[in-house]
């Protein structure tokens, strides 16, 4: 489908929600022939990628680079990041976003959206990191996700266990084999996580602001659980 990239100024936000767009066709003549009707709109963040994010970035793009490679370079770091940008473009972005990211000014919701996605590859695979992913991430709930889909910890990053979080625990004599367990809330902890879950459970949510993640049917999957 042949496509044109046009930019456009929001000129209405109406109380129901529906936004007025102006923009100019750039050739008049190709858009009564063509008669287009629909468009694909991307909304621009207008917040640039901030310092702090930039250094996340780069800190998560050295530590794959060291665990690639053995040792962290300008060269590897440059491209590490030219293969998982690429990667990052083509799963994650539409066409018409792909030709506007760049990590010298893209905005702050696809840094975010970029950072989580360089953490999901870390821990899918497995790298190790200096500093814990938990303070690298900037979406909390995604990350324990991840976690949970490849069974890491997601304060230490080792094997874990699937702890449920209170309100969602299986009662004393219950059978995990049979109880149902979609929709229950969740952490993947290693056991000595687990243990301090089990002894102060608010404590260490609080301590390392973790967010709890609903099990779905993938998550079931994983871990043989009856839905």
């Amino acid at each position: 489908m042949i496509q044109e990239h046009i930019l456009g100024t929001i000129t209405d936000l109406s109380e129901t929600g529906e936004l007025t767009i102006k923009a100019g066709a750039p050739d008049i003549d190709r858009a009564v022939l063509r008669q287009y009707r629909t468009c694909e709109i991307i909304l621009d963040d207008g917040r640039k990628i901030s310092p702090q994010q930039r250094r996340k970035v780069y800190a998560l793009l050295g530590e794959i680079d060291e665990y690639v490679n053995g040792i962290r370079t300008a060269e590897g770091v440059e491209e590490q990041k030219r293969l998982l940008k690429l990667e990052f473009m083509l799963k994650r972005m539409s066409k018409t976003e792909r030709q506007l990211f760049s990590l010298a000014d893209t905005d702050v919701t696809t840094a975010r959206e970029f950072i989580t996605f360089v953490i999901d590859f870390i821990v899918a695979n497995d790298i190790p990191t200096r500093i814990p992913l938990l303070e690298q991430c900037e979406d909390i709930g995604r990350y324990v996700y991840a976690c949970l889909v490849n069974k890491r910890c997601c304060i230490c990053g080792k094997p874990c266990d699937l702890h449920h979080v209170t309100g969602s625990k299986i009662g004393m004599g219950g059978n995990r084999e049979q109880v149902h367990h979609l929709g229950r809330a969740c952490l993947p902890l290693c056991r000595a996580h687990h243990d301090e879950a089990h002894q102060d459970e608010a404590g260490l949510m609080s301590r390392y602001h973790l967010e709890p993640v609903k099990i779905d049917a993938k998550i079931c999957k994983i871990y043989k659980l009856k839905k």
